[in-house]
């Protein structure tokens, strides 16, 4: 991932510029409203972003460039499909509760996202809907976790079954994504 565009990176200009969310929070609603069937082409995502992480207030014209590089790296990962989907999140070397709280922030994020764009929650798959569920209880998870082997390995799980449950969403709900791609030869 290019440093520019890590967790933060991406967190420090936001809270230069005074926005209430981190990296998190930001790439989590970028996803929940791409895999809820936003297009590709559409740059309202913009707006929602700063009515929902800053007042209704444009974004900076440095973070918005940010912004812009991180929206078009995740609408890459998610054509790519797989595993490529690389969710903005603290490395490693974070404590564990900080990683947990990030998480969190994404996953709420995401479903704040997800739900601007998909409403009818009928025409979706049951496993959509699980993982929405199980979402929604990641989301209000409030535990401390110990700093040990057991709970980084919890995380780990945890992360990757939300960013698997993404990439279904993904498949399943943004194909307005794909159609987009036929014409724009490029994200960029």
């Amino acid at each position: 991932m290019d440093k520019q565009l890590d967790y933060d990176n991406i967190t420090n200009a936001l809270f230069q510029d005074s926005v209430n969310a981190d990296a998190a929070e930001i790439h989590g609603i970028m996803c929940g409203m791409l895999c809820g069937g936003m297009s590709l082409t559409d740059q309202k995502w913009q707006s929602v972003l700063a009515d929902t992480t800053n007042e209704g207030e444009a974004f900076s014209q440095r973070l918005g460039f940010k912004l812009e590089q991180l929206y078009s790296q995740t609408c890459e990962q998610l054509l790519e499909g797989e595993f490529s989907l690389q969710m903005m999140l603290p490395d490693d070397q974070t404590p564990i509760n900080d990683r947990g709280v990030a998480l969190i922030n994404w996953v709420q994020g995401f479903m704040l996202g997800f739900g601007l764009h998909q409403q009818d929650l009928m025409q979706c798959s049951a496993d959509i809907k699980e993982a929405l569920n199980d979402f929604s209880d990641i989301s209000r998870m409030e535990e401390p976790m110990d700093a040990d082997e057991a709970s980084e390995k919890a995380l780990y799980e945890v992360v990757e079954y939300v960013k698997v449950s993404a990439l279904l969403c993904f498949s399943e709900l943004g194909g307005s994504l794909l159609d987009d791609q036929k014409d724009t030869p490029s994200v960029h």
